[in-house]
């Protein structure tokens, strides 16, 4: 029997990974956006990719990453400086996101919760004493935050949440429970949403180890494998009146906050995409079937041709929206169009390149399956794939068709 030529697994030699760019996009960006990526894809080969499969197929979350994310800048990126971040523009802390993305989804979960959805809320809605408390903490990794809106029976439709909270003396006493919170495992801190006696929603700052305020991890997922998911669950928790957000109130603030992840999200698929149009690009060249390369058929050459087409259109999609971003005229409608399409996107070319990897596609020396695990849960998380097409479809017509 005459032994198959099988390609070098990517993952046993150095990460040369090199982002297609067929509309010159790279033209558009500033020295300081194009500086910033560098570092991150630097960062991305020498501290994600030689390890990130490893911790993958065990289902354990690499730890010592954080404080190599708050070393490299990732932590608050476009945090001012004063509060300990970066103070990036929205373009480079995208490219960013879609270079960690790039390593992993998990990974970009990870930063993306921490940044948009516990740093931003206290910057946009936190008083000074909190931000000054906490900010710079957040900045260098000393705690790390997650994000409490959904709940078992409220997914979709965040505002029948019941977890809410009655005001007493000096303190609120808060119960029920959140699902599905990223980095609730291993968060320091927490931004809580939940309901008034009137049942208008607010926002409360919970840290680790406040009586009656306890963690469940959810274990045996498909999925993110690499990053902590888990359940709040609050028990009579007497919350200090100090730790509300006093410029945060009705669902409109924790909706601010989603649009501020999945603008990263939108990003960060692109980086995914692209690690898996690579992978296949180069697998074609190598792999040897009916005496030449798999890359010399027209099938192949299709689908090679299709993706880096959805590849660069997400690309464009990215940097116009943070165009906008920068400006401040990016609208919900318009992230959710990113979000939604980049996501899709990702998925369609996960799937294809793991045909032209054929039985190699889907093991662990190779990135195509992890990235295509991951990316199933990124297509419902932030507003699932068509609650995004409704909140379009409520720009378009004026006529929401959630109530």
């Amino acid at each position: 029997m005459q032994a198959q030529t099988v390609p070098t697994s990517t993952r046993q030699k150095a990460d040369s990974f090199e982002s297609p760019d067929f509309y010159l996009i790279d033209d558009l960006l500033t020295a300081e956006q194009k500086l910033v990526r560098a570092a991150m894809r630097d960062f991305v080969k020498r501290e994600i990719t030689p390890i990130i499969d490893d911790y993958a197929q065990r289902g354990e979350f690499p730890a010592h990453m954080i404080q190599k994310f708050a070393q490299i800048g990732a932590f608050g990126a476009t945090i001012p400086g004063e509060y300990g971040g970066g103070g990036l523009d929205h373009i480079s802390s995208g490219l960013m996101l879609q270079e960690i993305e790039r390593g992993d989804s998990g990974m970009r979960s990870t930063v993306s919760v921490h940044n948009s959805l516990t740093m931003y809320p206290i910057l946009t809605f936190g008083s000074d004493e909190q931000k000054q408390k906490y900010l710079p903490r957040l900045a260098k990794g000393e705690l790390i935050g997650c994000f409490g809106l959904t709940e078992a029976n409220y997914g979709s439709n965040p505002g029948g949440m019941q977890t809410n909270f009655i005001e007493r003396s000096d303190y609120y006493l808060l119960n029920g429970s959140k699902l599905w919170i990223t980095n609730g495992p291993i968060a320091d801190l927490a931004v809580v949403w939940a309901k008034n006696e009137q049942g208008k929603i607010k926002g409360l700052l919970l840290e680790k180890g406040m009586e009656g305020f306890t963690t469940n991890e959810i274990e045996r997922k498909w999925s993110l494998r690499a990053s902590r998911t888990g359940e709040l669950v609050f028990n009579d928790v007497k919350v200090p009146k100090s730790q509300m957000l006093p410029d945060a109130s009705g669902l409109r603030a924790p909706l601010d906050c989603l649009d501020q992840a999945r603008y990263g999200i939108a990003w960060g698929a692109v980086g995914a995409a692209m690690d898996c149009y690579e992978t296949a690009r180069r697998y074609a060249g190598e792999r040897i079937q009916f005496d030449k390369p798999i890359a010399g058929f027209q099938l192949v050459q299709k689908k090679l041709a299709e993706m880096l087409t959805d590849i660069t259109k997400a690309q464009l999609v990215c940097w116009r929206l943070g165009t906008l971003k920068n400006g401040g005229s990016a609208t919900t409608a318009q992230i959710s169009m990113a979000k939604r399409d980049n996501v899709a996107m990702a998925l369609r070319v996960a799937r294809e390149c793991r045909q032209i990897l054929g039985g190699m596609g889907i093991v662990g020396d190779y990135p195509i399956m992890r990235h295509m695990m991951n990316l199933e849960s990124v297509v419902t998380y932030e507003g699932t794939h068509d609650i995004h097409l409704l909140i379009m479809g409520a720009e378009i017509t004026g006529v929401s068709a959630f109530k």
